[in-house]
């Protein structure tokens, strides 16, 4: 083969050794991002194989983690705005309070997942 990729056989086939970069190799993936490269993975292998081939998978998956820690962080804020969650209700009912809290943060974590992750 003539191109820069390298190939190994097994069989009767040719298959690319295809290697991480070292600047992609340095990009560490929180749990959004994870989530979004093994759905890429499992059910859109097409867009998985062609960003891994670039190099830019990772990069790729650490964009759409910091905008899914964006928009999470954000819709827990308006969510307690807009339900009275305040540090008040913490002081006052703590057990109160990090029940809508946990409420508040499951909701957001569904929106965010279906939204932005498994689209």
């Amino acid at each position: 083969m003539s191109n820069k990729i390298q190939y190994r056989r097994v069989g009767d086939y040719y298959i690319p050794n295809l290697i991480i970069p070292p600047e992609e190799a340095k990009i560490t993936l929180g749990k959004w991002g994870m989530m979004y490269k093994t759905y890429l993975e499992k059910h859109k292998s097409a867009v998985f194989c062609s960003l891994l081939s670039q190099g830019k998978l990772y990069q790729h998956c650490a964009e759409v983690e910091k905008q899914a820690r964006e928009i999470f962080d954000t819709l827990v804020e308006q969510m307690k705005t807009a339900e009275g969650v305040t540090e008040q209700l913490k002081e006052d009912n703590q057990l109160e309070w990090v029940c809508r809290m946990q409420n508040i943060e499951a909701r957001a974590r569904e929106i965010v997942t279906t939204e932005l992750i498994y689209t």
